[in-house]
């Protein structure tokens, strides 16, 4: 479950490369996505909640995980319409580092000079992504600007949304806020829902009913249920890989290629990863004082 769960959302950055290169325009196609998924996965959820109620004092948590979710989305799809498929794949490696950032800004966690090494090295392999990916640092620029906050606000979600995990199901919470998120995503679409043709091929609605039913509602389903059978830390290890399936994805189907200072980025951030993952594994084995 945990290897198909990273392979769909590897894919879904590459269809979305597709799509968006092929009419949809970006805030059309994420809100319409957005309302297909939501419908499904507050059926699968009421299903098997008969509720989404949570408490009032927890409505302030929902309400601001929904915004990060809003703002991410909007960087999603405008970092990949704007720079390749495989260079945002790379960059949204960086979301451990900027969970551990987060995490100890709100005193969850204590930074190490590990750490701050992983974050060091990670930074460096974004810089040499944007610089192999723009062509020294022009065109796609902002492209890979978004990216990075794509990755920043994912990363925020995550830590928003942790002490919700602990009261309500992962299903519950998630279909309040992706539903709560999709209200201002409508709102600031609807110039391009006015505008947005809907005259595709048949390749480019099948890759729109995947990205709405793999990376949106199955990999919900999957996700949280591998998480609850094996534990959030083996799972974020497989996670990890999402990147490296992404761009082998981008370059079977997209065509796309890396050239030496992306693959050099890609490994830099590899290594970042590996030395937060050590640093973390360190923390759950030190003994309690």
């Amino acid at each position: 479950m945990l290897l198909g769960t990273v392979a769909l959302w590897a894919l879904n950055i590459v269809l979305t490369r597709y799509v968006l290169t092929n009419g949809w325009q970006p805030l059309a196609y994420g809100t319409i996505r957005y309302f297909a998924a939501i419908a499904l996965f507050w059926t699968f959820t009421y299903s098997r909640e008969r509720s989404f109620r949570v408490r009032w004092s927890d409505s302030r948590l929902v309400v601001l995980a929904a915004v990060l979710i809003f703002v991410n989305q909007i960087g999603f799809v405008y970092s990949i319409e704007l720079t390749s498929a495989s260079t945002v794949a790379l960059i949204l490696g960086t979301t451990p580092i900027f969970v551990g950032i987060l995490a100890t800004l709100i005193g969850l966690e204590r930074l190490s000079g590990t750490f701050w090494i992983a974050a060091a090295i990670s930074f460096v392999g974004v810089a040499l992504v944007a610089a192999g990916a723009s062509s020294g640092f022009s065109a796609d620029l902002l492209g890979d600007v978004l990216a990075v906050g794509t990755a920043a606000t994912w990363a925020a979600y995550s830590v928003t949304i942790a002490p919700l995990m602990r009261r309500y199901s992962p299903f519950r919470i998630s279909a309040l806020v992706l539903g709560v998120g999709w209200i201002p995503l409508a709102a600031v679409s609807v110039p391009q829902l006015l505008d947005q043709s809907f005259d595709f091929d048949r390749l480019v609605w099948l890759a729109f009913g995947y990205a709405v039913i793999g990376p949106l509602f199955l990999t919900n389903i999957l996700w949280f249920t591998a998480i609850d059978r094996v534990g959030p830390s083996r799972a974020s290890l497989f996670a990890n890989l999402q990147p490296f399936f992404a761009v082998v994805f981008a370059v079977l189907l997209l065509d796309e290629h890396l050239d030496r200072y992306e693959v050099a980025g890609g490994f830099a951030i590899a290594a970042g990863i590996v030395l937060e993952r050590r640093r973390r594994h360190e923390l759950v084995e030190e003994p309690v004082r």
